[in-house]
């Protein structure tokens, strides 16, 4: 037996602006001059009287300098003409002590081109120089920048170009050599929907979210400072095979008294920028978790004080109150950390593609490489060259910049701003 489904209710006639072909007269109106309240206002109630529908607007405002443009028809009142809204346009700008300027075309804006990407770029200071490069390479890949916008303007300066024309892996592989040699930090994503979508952030733990290692924290406290940090740094430029560094470290441990766990803990530091990270990504709905080479004494801390939603690493053998000098369980290692991505991904019911992985060493690799987005934060030459982007910067809450979040919401989020 056969349902008949109701018929789907007509769409809306489309708005006149849209039906607009490409040859419609149109009139693009551009104001300039010292910003106040009730310049759009004023600007679209003279136009009002012409009959015209609004295309397009863009407004910016820049140390107190409006710049108002409006795509609008000519217009169609009975008995008007253009020259006669030209007047009126100008004539209303001078009484405000603005400056107007009216160009005739026809239709609207072109459509942009296939393939566009949001380009984060970051510089502490962000120069002219650099601003030049970027863009000159953007343009070289055939790309053209539609809008920039300004994310922050500390602790770092971070602008947002919005390009058309080219592919987003294209634009990537272009701006990673050039940002490397100018000094500043380029991210490049996709634009679309999924850049809104809610994300797994997954961070290393030593010298990504916390300053230290945690490691040489324990070897302090067991005399081998020193020793235990060079095989660490070896380990992290990639020298050493994690795992057997790992145990060769935690060997020189063996003895160490378990109540050196909350001294440890107590001397943990955050880095800049981590509770405002996390705390502005749990805000955003997304999940947050941790993957360390470290220990559970430690990453299990951090989650509770944090309110990550995963946590994971290596555990130190623990038996009659002493630290045995080995660990326990599966090791995570290089290979490990990219498993646990997967893992924490499948949990939290988000795509790979909507992951972003944040890391310093040679074992958070595969971890940058799988994510959909790699950031190297502070990172060994090695892995900046593997990631798709770097940061360079001491401030863990810049990779927000990097998802398109601006300081002032950040701010505004945590009440500092009206």
């Amino acid at each position: 037996m056969s349902v008949s489904r109701p018929p789907e209710p007509a769409l809306s006639p489309e708005p006149a602006a849209s039906r607009q072909g490409p040859d419609v007269p149109t009139l693009l109106v551009k104001i300039f001059g010292k910003d106040r309240p009730g310049i759009t206002a004023g600007l679209f109630d003279t136009l009002a009287a012409y009959s015209v529908d609004v295309i397009d607007i863009e407004q910016v405002v820049t140390r107190g300098r409006i710049v108002l443009c409006a795509l609008v028809t000519a217009p169609t009142a009975d008995g008007t003409t253009e020259g006669e809204l030209r007047a009126t346009v100008h004539s209303w700008a001078e009484s405000l002590k603005l400056q107007a300027e009216i160009i005739s075309g026809t239709g609207d804006n072109r459509p942009r081109g296939v393939g566009r990407s949001h380009v984060t770029v970051l510089g502490h200071p962000l120069t002219a120089e650099s601003t030049a490069a970027i863009a000159a390479r953007i343009t070289s890949t055939g790309g053209n920048i539609d809008r920039i916008f300004r994310l922050a303007k500390y602790p770092v300066t971070a602008v947002e170009f919005a390009v058309s024309g080219t592919g987003t892996e294209e634009l990537r592989t272009a701006l990673a050599p050039e940002a490397a040699g100018i000094g500043v930090d380029v991210a490049v994503v996709s634009a679309g929907l999924s850049r809104r979508a809610q994300r797994l952030v997954v961070m290393d733990v030593d010298s990504t979210l916390i300053q230290d290692e945690v490691i040489e924290l324990f070897a302090a406290h067991a005399g081998c400072e020193a020793e235990v940090a060079e095989v660490t740094e070896r380990a992290m430029r990639g020298e050493l095979d994690f795992e057997q560094s790992l145990h060769a470290r935690v060997a020189l441990l063996a003895g160490l008294d378990a109540s050196v766990v909350d001294k440890v803990r107590s001397e943990v530091r955050l880095t800049p920028g981590a509770r405002t990270l996390i705390r502005t990504l749990k805000r955003l709905g997304c999940q947050v978790g941790v993957v360390s080479g470290g220990f559970t004494q430690v990453t299990d801390d951090l989650k509770e004080r944090l309110g990550l939603d995963f946590a994971s690493a290596n555990t130190l053998e623990v038996v009659d109150g002493k630290l045995t000098g080995r660990v326990t369980g599966d090791i995570v290692d290089r290979a490990g950390k990219a498993r646990l991505l997967r893992s924490f991904a499948a949990e939290a019911g988000v795509p790979l593609a909507q992951t972003v992985a944040i890391g310093d060493g040679a074992n958070d690799l595969d971890m940058l490489n799988t994510a959909g987005l790699g950031v190297a934060f502070n990172a060994k030459p090695v892995v900046r060259e593997a990631a798709h982007t770097a940061v360079n910067v001491p401030f863990l809450d810049t990779v927000l910049y990097l998802l398109g979040v601006t300081r002032e919401e950040v701010e505004a989020a945590d009440g500092l701003v009206e």
